[in-house]
């Protein structure tokens, strides 16, 4: 069934001349009524509004939001590429309970051109050639993740990459946003330990993957973070040091 509703999306979304014109995200943000109170909290550390600005986010575009289903950027974007877009939220199924599952598909009722697919971390399901912005916020550090807690296997950021790039239209724009780690050392260790990663890995894997880099942002810089204090340290969270980096995919 999700499927077949993705695939109307798909079918009916603008085509991508006929989205010249900014999204209007500022608004979206300051819609707080239509915003749950725990992610209106997250707007001071994550600047929604400079930083869809910077990545370029316009109406009408169909969006792809990875592992967003506590509803932070789909509640800000969705409104914001308006009636002729939508936003498409992918959550991995290691990270999804019938909880979350209740709470997005009351939102979804809400918000109409909003949809929540899931699949195994290691196997993204999420289409191909299907999306115009890709967002992942904080997350892709965990592709060097694994734990067998939470039944996330070893995964090949090279191999999960492809699925991503696959996905993204040509010409599509992905914004990679994750905390930065200390350079140097196992990547995979780092990850373990810190959940941060160096932006030189990130940048190299998306370059190799295919994507162009257009673009990079300080927007989130923090210069007091010192790197080296798990990002989920009450010292540091919500304040961590932040990388933002703008790719595309070539035409």
């Amino acid at each position: 069934m999700r499927g077949i509703i993705l695939a109307a999306l798909l079918a009916t979304a603008v085509p991508a001349a006929a989205w010249a014109e900014p999204a209007d995200v500022a608004a979206s943000v300051a819609a707080t009524t239509s915003r749950t109170e725990a992610n209106i909290k997250l707007d001071e550390g994550r600047k929604p509004a400079e930083l869809l600005s910077f990545l370029g986010l316009e109406k009408g575009m169909r969006v792809l939001d990875m592992f967003g289903a506590n509803q932070y950027w789909a509640e800000i974007m969705a409104p914001a590429v308006g009636p002729d877009g939508f936003v498409v939220v992918w959550q991995p199924n290691q990270f999804l309970n019938d909880k979350r599952k209740a709470t997005f598909a009351e939102f979804a009722g809400r918000q109409k051109n909003v949809l929540l697919i899931n699949s195994p971390f290691e196997q993204p399901s999420i289409g191909v050639g299907a999306y115009d912005f890709i967002l992942m916020n904080l997350d892709y550090h965990d592709v060097y993740w694994e734990s067998a807690e939470r039944k996330i296997s070893r995964m090949e950021p090279d191999a999960w990459l492809q699925r991503l790039y696959a996905a993204a239209k040509p010409g599509a724009v992905v914004g990679i946003i994750d905390h930065i780690a200390t350079p140097g050392g196992d990547t995979r260790a780092v990850v373990e330990k810190v959940h941060r990663i160096d932006p030189a890995v990130v940048k190299a894997d998306f370059l190799r993957a295919g994507f162009v880099l257009e673009g990079e942002s300080d927007l989130l810089k923090n210069p007091a973070d010192d790197h080296s204090i798990n990002v989920f340290d009450e010292k540091v969270r919500g304040k961590t040091d932040r990388f933002i980096f703008k790719f595309r995919k070539p035409q």
